[in-house]
């Protein structure tokens, strides 16, 4: 039984411990939010380079209080291998926003898209 017990510990330990994957819902969120309260490390952490460099460059005219609740829902979702697509709805914007996720290392990351490419929604 003692020595059962180690184990399951140890098993239990880890699990709790491991960084749990973020859905293509969650990172959206976390970039709208991010974007707008003006966390450039975690905006820089969820989007790729080109998408990073482009949020940067609008971050000043869109930056509200922190303590602002962004009201982020999910209208619409569709998720295709390694490449997803979120619309979504905040308190920030009027109209709903989409957003273009690709997986990168196992990490979801708010992608560009290209000109002329079709939303699926």
């Amino acid at each position: 039984m003692k020595a059962l017990i180690i184990p399951l510990m140890a098993l239990l330990l880890i699990s709790c411990t491991t960084k749990q994957d973020l859905s293509h819902t969650e990172t959206a969120k976390i970039v709208i939010e991010s974007f707008y309260n003006g966390d450039k490390t975690t905006l820089e952490k969820h989007t790729t380079p080109e998408s990073y460099t482009n949020f940067i460059s609008l971050q000043g005219m869109f930056v509200e209080d922190e303590n602002s609740a962004s009201d982020f829902k999910v209208i619409d979702e569709l998720v295709d291998g390694s490449v997803a697509w979120v619309k979504y709805s905040t308190a920030y914007e009027q109209k709903p926003g989409v957003f273009k996720l690709v997986k990168e290392d196992e990490q979801w990351k708010v992608t560009e898209r290209r000109p002329r490419e079709k939303v699926p929604f």
